[in-house]
C-alpha cells in the first residue's frame, strides 16, 4: 500500500476519518472481502511500520525512552502489535469501503505490475534506517536533476495523486495535538497552554513542515521505486489518479492515521504510570 511516509526521525501523525468526511456506512464491504483486499495491499506491513516510529513518542515529550529500559520494548509490542491494529482497520474499513471501489483498487493490485508495486512499498516500509534510506533517495534525485530526467516530474505526479503534502500536514498536526492532550491528561507532562493556544501554536509550523514534507515525498519516491521505469511509475500515477481510486487512498490513509493516533493516544496514558510528570 502506498501511504503517507515516515519523515526521518519525525513521528508521523494523523487526522481522524470525521476530520476528513469520510465517514459513510452506506454500501458496506464484504469482511471477508475487505481482509483480502488489505493482505494484497499490504495494509499489515503499512501498520507494522507504525511501530518503527515509537521511539520518537518520548522524544516530543522531552523524555529518554532509554530509561525506561526493557519495559519501553514490553509497551511498544503490546501498544503496537500487528493484529490489533489490523482488526482495527478491518472493521472501519468494512462499515466505510464500498464493495465498488473495493473492486475497482483490488483488480489494479492483481496485475504484476501492481503486486510488484506492493512488494516494493512492504520494503521500504520496513527499513528502519531513514538516514540511509533518505541519503539513497537524495542521491537518486540528484542523479535525475543532472540529466533532466522527466521522472522528477512524473515522481511529483504520483505524490499529488497520494495528496501526500496537504494530507500529511493535517495528519502530522491533528495527531500532535491528541498526543499531546493525551500526555497532559495522564500526568506525564504539563501544559502552559489552553488547547486552542496549542492548536494555533502547532498549525503556525505549517509553512516549514509543508516544505519539508514536499522534499522528503520526492527522494521516498525516488528511493522506493527505484527498480520501476517511467512508464510504470506513470501508470501507477494515473492509477491512483482515477476517482474510485483517489476514494480508496483517502479512505485507506485516513484509517492508517486513525490507528496511529489511537495507539500513541494509548502510549501518553500508558506512560503516565512508568514516568514522573514534568513541564513542557
Amino acid at each position: 500500500m502506498r501511504s503517507v511516509f515516515r519523515l526521518p526521525r519525525t513521528l508521523i501523525m494523523a487526522a481522524t476519518l470525521a476530520m476528513m468526511g469520510l465517514f459513510s456506512t452506506a454500501h458496506a464491504a464484504d469482511p471477508a472481502r475487505v481482509d483480502a483486499f488489505l493482505e494484497v495491499t499490504g495494509f499489515d506491513v503499512a501498520l507494522e511500520s507504525i511501530r518503527l516510529s515509537a521511539d520518537t513518542a518520548p522524544q516530543m515529550l522531552g523524555i529518554d525512552a532509554a530509561a525506561f529500559g526493557s519495559e519501553w520494548s514490553r509497551l511498544v509490542r503490546e501498544v503496537f502489535e500487528t493484529d490489533v491494529m489490523l482488526q482495527m482497520g478491518s472493521e472501519i474499513l468494512t462499515e466505510t469501503l464500498s464493495d465498488d471501489a473495493l473492486e475497482h483498487a483490488a483488480a489494479f493490485y492483481a496485475t504484476d505490475l501492481g503486486q510488484r508495486l506492493v512488494a516494493a512499498e512492504n520494503a521500504s516500509h520496513m527499513k528502519e534506517d531513514d538516514a540511509a534510506k533518505s541519503e539513497a533517495g537524495t542521491a537518486i534525485v540528484e542523479g535525475l536533476e543532472r540529466i533532466g530526467s522527466p521522472r522528477i516530474d512524473i515522481l511529483k505526479r504520483l505524490n499529488a495523486a497520494s495528496d501526500v503534502e496537504d494530507s500529511s500536514i493535517r495528519a502530522i498536526q491533528e495527531v500532535q495535538i491528541r498526543f499531546l492532550l493525551a500526555a497532559a491528561n495522564a500526568g506525564v507532562i504539563k501544559l502552559q497552554m489552553e488547547e486552542p493556544d496549542l492548536r494555533e501554536s502547532v498549525r503556525g509550523q505549517s509553512a516549514q513542515m509543508r516544505e519539508a514534507i514536499k522534499q522528503n515525498a520526492v527522494t521516498s519516491a525516488a528511493y522506493t521505486y527505484q527498480a520501476f521505469s517511467d512508464d510504470e511509475v506513470l501508470e501507477y500515477a494515473i492509477a491512483l489518479e482515477h476517482p474510485k481510486m483517489q476514494h480508496v487512498y483517502a479512505l485507506m490513509n485516513a484509517v492508517q492515521y486513525e490507528i496511529m493516533a489511537n495507539r500513541f493516544e494509548a502510549v501518553a496514558q500508558r506512560l503516565g504510570g512508568m514516568q514522573p510528570s514534568q513541564d513542557l
